[in-house]
């Protein structure tokens, strides 16, 4: 495995947005009216929340253990666009 990161926090997520989605299919679909036509939206965006912050938690994690590439900026060079040379 080596330095690899796990991927672990991201199949959590997605077990939690699974979990979410079938929490909001039991609870909410048999009894749908008007109001939950309206609401579901906002009901299922709660019930995602969870895997959202795992998700976001699990990727902060990862950029922190992976190995820097270099395909940023170099800090030993100056910043901005190059001195325009004069004739």
């Amino acid at each position: 495995m080596g330095n690899r990161p796990s991927a672990l926090g991201a199949w959590c997520a997605a077990a939690l947005s699974a979990a979410g989605l079938l929490g909001f299919l039991l609870l909410f679909v048999p009894r749908m009216d008007v109001y939950g036509v309206i609401l579901a939206p906002v009901i299922f965006a709660v019930y995602q929340i969870p895997a959202a912050l795992l998700y976001a938690i699990w990727k902060k994690r990862r950029a922190e253990t992976l190995p820097k590439t270099g395909k940023g900026p170099d800090p030993s060079e100056p910043a901005g666009p190059p001195p325009i040379d004069p004739d």
